[in-house]
């Protein structure tokens, strides 16, 4: 308490009260401590805590030994050292023999130069081409699409870790990440490892034991925000940056090929998704939260970058659904953002994508009463089903029409192949923020059947016939003179961490949190509406935020569900071996039985996991990772959520210091 005091008394104004840093001094936790400090002597820290001018004080030297040791120990208890017995001493030449320790995986240096063995030069020369055959029927050995396949089942068919010998599962190896925010999945193909990491850069690693291949730096002229991922094909990798640039680079060596500007110059649009490859197009979703005209889904050709065609997710005016907008100018609709990368249908011909809602809800709460206009605001929270070739729209479903609360239908859409009264359909499933599951026919977007989680308060029925949704009138229009809980929040009770399906037992495994939103006069202001939001528990919660549901898709069932307290924060990953991955909001990773839902295995990570989970064999030798600590909306949201009613309602509350981002990888 002590070392607290002292430093947010001298050091804080500088070093921030969390320790991160700011524009003038440098992070005092998490991967720059780690590298900067760790494996040398205590002295050395203490040397600098001395030196380093404090905030104003009365008098120069006025700070005491006392109190520098005191920031001291602070320091190295943030950084997750134990406090022992004997006090720390208070002069430098006494600390020369105390190391300040080193973690598990220091040996991957985020920062260094990268220099390849000839063993490394020899797995990149060796890289077989990405072909079209590996992008539709990929090995179970690799990682090769976002969602683990064009379908976005995010299932594996490895099972050399199975129900019978997952707890045996213990850490490969650990690479050491820098600072950023993102939710990334590892794409792995043929023992090589590539991974978005912040900021702006994408490594390859030689999946293995995570030493670093190449490293390519992508220096943005914007603010740097939240990515999600990469995409192969042929002997290249693509991503997006934060400048709404697509990058194409050599797989083997990191060299840039080509550089594509989407939009340049103007601010409110992002490229969150990872890139879509299908035949010749390199398909990618552009966000346009509060933006005028809103987001859009564009088609590159794979061998220039050049832009093939554009779908607008906000009608232009004389187009298909640009009268659902309360005859608000064209330039004044925003939203229609892309979050998560589509999924593809090689028979259909078909990519599937999501868009989210607008933000500037205000003009659209009450429709204006003129004839043939509506307030639908298509595309906003519908499926779209494009053709890859050409963007021209086949069909569109809206989940949910003129959403008020943010209650994004924007996550990754499956397809499976169902029986439907008997008869077997290839179907598109999607559950938004609301838990409610809606499974579509994939050649028509004729609705077939929805699912309630449980979780959510908005809808209150569901037309079995044709999916629309009517609300609960309580919250139907917002009215900020009326307190009212709205679950979900607009953290979502799912949100961007992908769902994973079992074809061989029909079984979906939904992670969920459950929780939601006071809605009123005060907390913070997200919607143009000038209702006030707080997010917090169910009045009634028992403690338990966290839920991973499993369901019977075959017969529209619901079967296991396992509650905890912290949410469940990452995607989930089922296998042929019988088990199911999850992690949470409190670091905790673990494997189900998939048929259970009793807990096989479980360890705590160092950090958050904020990733998809994959899984890969390289060898004979089956891996599983998970990315940690790349925080984003979803991960810092339902953390304050649940860091504010955590202590009342009796949940367990993991405050053991950060690790900082990395990426995991267990093995047997």
């Amino acid at each position: 308490m002590a070392g607290r005091t002292a430093f947010r008394a001298h050091c804080a104004e500088c070093h921030g009260a969390d320790l991160t840093g700011s524009d003038v001094g440098a992070p005092l936790t998490g991967t720059r401590f780690d590298y900067s400090w760790r494996g040398k002597p205590a002295g050395a820290l203490a040397f600098h805590v001395w030196r380093m001018p404090p905030k104003a004080v009365a008098e120069p030297g006025s700070v005491s030994a006392e109190a520098h040791t005191n920031i001291l120990a602070y320091l190295l208890r943030m950084n997750g050292m134990e406090s022992g017995d004997v006090a720390l001493p208070s002069d430098l030449d006494a600390m020369g023999d105390l190391i300040i320790p080193k973690l598990p995986g220091m040996d991957h240096d985020p920062y260094v130069p990268v220099t390849k063995t000839e063993k490394q030069s020899a797995l990149l020369d060796n890289l077989p081409s990405v072909t079209e055959e590996v992008l539709l029927n990929p090995s179970p050995n690799d990682w090769v699409h976002w969602g683990g396949s064009y379908d976005m089942h995010n299932f594996s068919r490895l099972d050399e870790i199975n129900k019978e010998n997952v707890s045996g599962l213990k850490p490969a190896f650990r690479v050491p990440l820098r600072e950023g925010r993102s939710n990334p999945s590892p794409l792995v193909y043929q023992g090589v490892m590539y991974l978005y990491a912040a900021p702006e850069t994408l490594l390859a690693m030689d999946a293995t034991n995570g030493d670093i291949l190449w490293r390519h730096k992508y220096e943005s002229t914007g603010k740097v925000g939240n990515h999600m991922g990469v995409a192969l094909h042929g002997d290249r990798a693509y991503f997006p940056t934060s400048d709404l640039h697509v990058l194409a680079l050599n797989a083997k060596t990191g060299e840039l090929i080509w550089d594509h500007t989407i939009l340049s110059g103007q601010s409110g649009f992002d490229l969150r998704s990872a890139p879509l490859v299908v035949g010749d197009k390199v398909v990618q979703g552009v966000t346009g939260i509060g933006t005028p005209t809103g987001g859009y889904i564009v088609g590159l050709d794979i061998d220039t970058g050049e832009q093939a065609w554009r779908f607008n997710l906000l009608p232009r005016p004389g187009e298909l659904g640009s009268n659902t907008w309360n005859d608000l100018p064209y330039e004044d609709r925003s939203g229609g953002s892309v979050w998560d990368q589509g999924s593809y249908d090689p028979e259909l011909n078909l990519v599937y994508f999501g868009a989210g809602p607008t933000y500037d809800t205000a003009p659209l709460v009450h429709p204006i009463g003129k004839e043939g206009v509506t307030n639908e605001t298509l595309f906003t929270n519908c499926t779209i089903a494009l053709n890859p070739d050409t963007g021209e729209l086949v069909w569109y479903f809206q989940h949910l029409a003129n959403d008020q609360w943010d209650l994004d239908w924007a996550f990754e859409r499956q397809i499976i192949d169902l029986p439907i009264d008997g008869t077997m359909r290839k179907t598109v499933l999607t559950i938004g923020k609301l838990g409610i599951l809606d499974a579509l026919d994939a050649a028509t977007g004729e609705f077939l059947f929805s699912m309630d989680m449980g979780v959510q308060t908005v809808v209150a029925f569901v037309d079995p016939e044709t999916g629309d949704k009517t609300l609960n009138p309580h919250m139907a229009v917002p009215d900020k003179t009326k307190k009212v809980f709205v679950a979900s929040s607009n953290d979502g009770a799912r949100c961007w961490p992908t769902l994973s399906y079992n074809p061989d037992t029909s079984r979906l495994y939904v992670p969920l949190a459950k929780g939601g939103m006071v809605a009123g006069t005060e907390g913070y202001q997200l919607l143009s509406t000038d209702i006030r939001l707080s997010s917090g528990p169910f009045p009634d919660s028992d403690g338990n935020m966290g839920h991973l549901q499993a369901l019977d898709l075959g017969s529209q069932k619901f079967e296991w569900r396992h509650e905890q307290g912290p949410p469940m924060i990452c995607s989930v990953l089922a296998t042929a071996g019988g088990v199911v991955f999850a992690g949470d909001l409190n670091c905790g990773f673990m494997a189900f039985d998939d048929a259970t839902g009793e807990i096989l295995w479980q360890t705590l990570l160092d950090d958050q996991p904020s990733s998809n989970v994959v899984t890969y064999s390289v060898d004979d030798k089956q891996y599983v990772a998970v990315v940690v600590g790349a925080h984003n909306y979803h991960v810092d949201g339902w953390t304050h959520a649940y860091n504010r009613s955590a202590e009342r309602l009796g949940m367990p509350v993991n405050n053991a210091p950060r690790g900082g981002a990395g990426i995991w990888v267990f093995a047997l």
